[in-house]
């Protein structure tokens, strides 16, 4: 597929995250830019596609839109604009006092996401991705990989869709509106590695990071999690047993860390201790 050339002229920085920025268009309120840092050419397209496929199946996500590359040779991705939109994240930073009702909405969505039965032939398995990144670790020893591999294998399949990147930074609201962003990890699995994401967010990682990412304390976050899980859950599951079933899920997500920061990491290899 042919990227639109663009000028980045006609936009105006809005946000920046792992991968990119976003902006907004200066003069059309109903378009945004989701734009790449330099020499990554692939992820943006194989983002846009998929992102189309997921607007397809009618999960709310902003409608995507072109395939661009501007002057400097960036790629990225424009999407219908959301106007007046907040992440979950950040309207609990902002207004703590309705960390109950924000949780629960979240929680909401995800079980509609995760009750969307998939063409599994369509989507890449969760499984599938995690064996990969385990095959790719270069930290965890023969031994340690092997019980991982078993662990991922032993979780029962479903065949429903997983958002990949379940953080409540990547869902939005506008209104009575929701929409689930950044799904360039979607794929179908079992929802419990979904959640790990959740977990890891609000749990496992560091104040610091929290404070920087999602903007809030980190006990504010705890509470968020203690507000999602019944939620989610229901009411009779103690919040105790479903940290434990989680944890290990969470501590999954130290194949992506590693892999990006290039080093061993235990704050978060520290949750996969019943596995290990």
């Amino acid at each position: 597929m042919e990227a639109l050339p663009i000028s980045l002229n006609d936009y105006v920085l809005s946000g920046g995250g792992a991968n990119g920025e976003s902006y907004d268009h200066k003069s059309d309120p109903s378009v945004m830019l989701k734009l790449y840092f330099p020499g990554k050419v692939r992820q943006p397209l194989d983002e846009m596609l998929l992102a189309r496929k997921v607007y397809d199946l009618g999960i709310p996500t902003p409608e995507p839109g072109e395939y661009v590359v501007t002057e400097d040779g960036r790629y990225g991705i424009r999407f219908r604009r959301i106007p007046g939109k907040v992440s979950y994240s950040r309207a609990t930073g902002d207004h703590p006092e309705n960390v109950d009702r924000y949780a629960r909405e979240f929680a909401q969505m995800c079980l509609h996401l995760h009750a969307t039965h998939l063409d599994t032939s369509q989507f890449e398995s969760v499984k599938h991705r995690y064996f990969r990144l385990l095959e790719e670790n270069p930290f965890f020893t023969v031994a340690e990989k092997d019980r991982i591999g078993r662990f991922i294998a032993d979780t029962p399949d479903e065949d429903t869709a997983i958002h990949g990147d379940l953080q409540f930074s990547n869902a939005i609201f506008a209104g009575d509106k929701r929409y689930f962003i950044d799904l360039g990890d979607f794929c179908w699995g079992n929802h419990l590695f979904d959640l790990g994401m959740v977990y890891l967010c609000t749990n496992l990682s560091p104040a610091p990071f929290i404070e920087e990412t999602f903007h809030m304390p980190k006990p504010l976050a705890v509470e968020f999690w203690r507000h999602f899980v019944p939620a989610y859950f229901g009411e009779d599951r103690p919040l105790k047993d479903i940290d434990e079933q989680i944890r290990p899920y969470a501590g999954l997500k130290t194949l992506i860390i590693e892999r990006d920061m290039g080093e061993p990491m235990p704050v978060f290899r520290n949750a996969l201790s019943s596995v290990l």
